[in-house]
C-alpha cells in the first residue's frame, strides 16, 4: 500500500520532521480528532495502511500473524522521512517493545503509555480509570505491557452499539451523535462504578473528538491519544523561543 503525505507534509520544507503514522485497515470515516485523519494534526504526517490489520484482529486477536506487515509499513515511513511513529490502535501497545526493537526511530504505540505519569500526578487515594473500544479485549496483558496496573478499572463501549460496530464493521457514514453518547455513557459508568478515579485515560485512538464531553460530563482530566502524541512530536521538534530573552512581567 501506499504512503499517504498530509497537507502539512506535502507543502512543509524538508527539513521540517514528519511523523509517521501506522492505520489499520478501516472502512469508516476518520472524523476530524481521529488519530488516522491527517487533518487532526498540527504537524506534518506520513500515513500508512496496514493491509489485513482490522480492528477486530488487531483488539481481538491480538494482531496475530500481522507483526511482519506492522514492521514493514513502519520501515516505509522511515524511509520516507518519519522521524517517530505512532500509531491508530492503542491496543497495540502488547507490541511496543517488538515494534520499537524493530524500526529505526522512537515508537508510541498507544495513549495506555502515559498511565504510569497520570497515576504519580493524582493524590493520595485517587486511581486511573481506564476507558477502551472493548472492555471484553482489553485483558491485563494489554495493561501490562503498558506498564499499568492490571486490575485498573475499565469501560468501554456496548459491544453491538453504534460505536463498535463503525469501528468493527465499518460503513460510509457514522452517527458522531450516537457515537458522543456512548462514550460519555461508557465514562460516566465507570466514574460511578469507582468513585475514586481521579483521572480518565482514553485508550482508543478514535476517541478525541469526543474529549471535550468527556470532561465537561465528568469533570475530570482526560487524557487521549491526540494529547499525547502531541507530545510526542514536541519532543522530536521543541518548540523555538527566540524572544524576548528574558521574561518582562
Amino acid at each position: 500500500m501506499t504512503i499517504v503525505f498530509s497537507r502539512l507534509a506535502s507543502s512543509a520544507p524538508p527539513d521540517v520532521p514528519r511523523m509517521g503514522i501506522l492505520v489499520l485497515d478501516t472502512r469508516f470515516p476518520r472524523i476530524l480528532g481521529d488519530v488516522g485523519n491527517p487533518d487532526t494534526w498540527p504537524f506534518p504526517t506520513l500515513l500508512r495502511t496496514v493491509g489485513g490489520a482490522s480492528p477486530l484482529r488487531v483488539a481481538g486477536e491480538n494482531a496475530d500473524g500481522l507483526l511482519d506487515a506492522f514492521v514493514e509499513a513502519g520501515r516505509e515511513l522511515v524511509a520516507a522521512g518519519a522521524r517517530g511513529i505512532i500509531t491508530t490502535c492503542g491496543f497495540l501497545v502488547l507490541h511496543q517493545r517488538y515494534l520499537a526493537g524493530k524500526l529505526d526511530v522512537p515508537v508510541m504505540t498507544s495513549s495506555l503509555l502515559q498511565y504510569a505519569t497520570i497515576a504519580r500526578a493524582l493524590p493520595p487515594g485517587r486511581q486511573v480509570g481506564i476507558l477502551t473500544y472493548s472492555r471484553e479485549f482489553l485483558t491485563p496483558a494489554y495493561l501490562l505491557a503498558a506498564g499499568a496496573d492490571p486490575i485498573s478499572p475499565i469501560e468501554g463501549v456496548p459491544a453491538g452499539g453504534a460505536f463498535f460496530n463503525v469501528i468493527t464493521h465499518g460503513g460510509t457514514t457514522l452517527d458522531r451523535a450516537a457515537m458522543e453518547r456512548e462514550v460519555v455513557d461508557a465514562a460516566m459508568r465507570l466514574v460511578r462504578r469507582h468513585p475514586d478515579v481521579g483521572a480518565i485515560l482514553v485508550e482508543c485512538a478514535n476517541m478525541p473528538p469526543y474529549a471535550v464531553a468527556l470532561r465537561r460530563e465528568t469533570g475530570l482530566q482526560v487524557f487521549d491519544a491526540y494529547g499525547f502524541f502531541n507530545a510526542f512530536y514536541a519532543a522530536i521538534r521543541p518548540a523555538q523561543f527566540v524572544a524576548p530573552p528574558v521574561a518582562t512581567w
